[in-house]
């Protein structure tokens, strides 16, 4: 599995594509949490399959998985704080189309 990355363009940034890269990340992001909450799952699947642990061991590693969906938990929180932000900061500029609509129509 390779790393993801998000294009660069040497052009000067828009708002639009601004607003695209950020929720572009969060994307990302989401979608890294979601393979590490994954491989946890496989972790503890594999733990449980084991027939020689014992009792003790199967704690250790379901505290460790407990642990990472804990942190997984708050990073949500701070992606969805994220996306808050991003959507209450919008700026929609009048597009100079003549009805008001303020919305990128192509009227500019």
């Amino acid at each position: 599995m390779s790393m993801p990355s998000i294009a660069r363009n040497p052009d000067p940034v828009t708002m639009h594509q601004a607003i695209t890269d950020l929720l572009e990340s969060i994307a990302l992001e989401e979608t890294a949490m979601s393979h590490i909450l994954n491989a946890e799952g496989e972790k503890l699947q594999k733990a449980i399959a084991m027939e020689d642990i014992d009792f003790c061991q199967l704690m250790e590693v379901n505290e460790s998985v407990a642990n990472m969906v804990n942190v997984i938990g708050g990073l949500e929180n701070i992606l969805k704080d994220k996306l808050e932000f991003v959507a209450n900061n919008l700026y929609y500029p009048n597009c100079g189309c003549g009805d008001g609509c303020n919305n990128n129509c192509g009227g500019c």
